[in-house]
């Protein structure tokens, strides 16, 4: 919206510019609007400031593939990702350069009031042989955090968890070898 009201200002105050000086000083100002038979100019030649709002809001298609890069085939996540979680199909996968390295795996997450929020996070911080401070001490064998007290870890694939990512042995081992603090874990509704 920001931009739009941008673009907005930028040519009333062009068209408002021609109009109070006339055409006798048209050729000092920069003209955002070609006139008939002119070669239309670049945004970036026109306002160099504002060139990447401009295109934007001129051509809201070429914003969207600016701002979302390509999905990696085989799953709904994006190709800066190291790690995806797909919580409807209950899956996740390992990413390296935009191509699966690793997956799909079986996963469980979140139960009812301890839902695993989807969203785009960092991996902080990892510990092999993690307990949990929250549930009774409870083991969390090669945990892998992403968001705050949520991580990755070897845990039942047949019941809920309180937020985790659980998954078999092999694929906890897995993740942990792989994914290192900074790397982006990617979760999907």
């Amino acid at each position: 919206m920001r931009a739009l009201r941008v673009l907005m200002l930028v040519v009333v105050v062009g068209v408002v510019g021609v109009l109070i000086t006339g055409p006798s000083t048209r050729s000092a100002l920069p003209d955002p609007l070609p006139v008939a038979g002119e070669v239309a100019r670049p945004v970036a030649e026109i306002a160099p400031d504002l060139g990447v709002v401009l295109t934007s809001a001129l051509s809201p298609a070429a914003a969207v593939v600016e701002r979302f890069p390509a999905l990696v085939p085989g799953t709904p996540c994006m190709a800066t990702a190291r790690a995806c979680i797909d919580l409807s199909a209950n899956k996740s996968w390992l990413i390296s350069g935009g191509q699966v390295i690793y997956g799909p795996v079986p996963i469980t997450h979140g139960r009812k009031g301890w839902r695993t929020p989807p969203g785009v996070f960092r991996v902080t911080f990892k510990n092999k042989n993690h307990r949990s401070s929250l549930f009774n001490n409870a083991p969390m064998p090669y945990s892998v955090f992403f968001n705050g007290g949520i991580a990755f870890h070897e845990g039942s694939l047949r019941e809920l968890s309180h937020g985790c990512i659980h998954l078999s042995r092999a694929a906890a081992q897995t993740y942990f070898a792989t994914l290192q603090r900074g790397d982006i874990v990617q979760v999907v509704p």
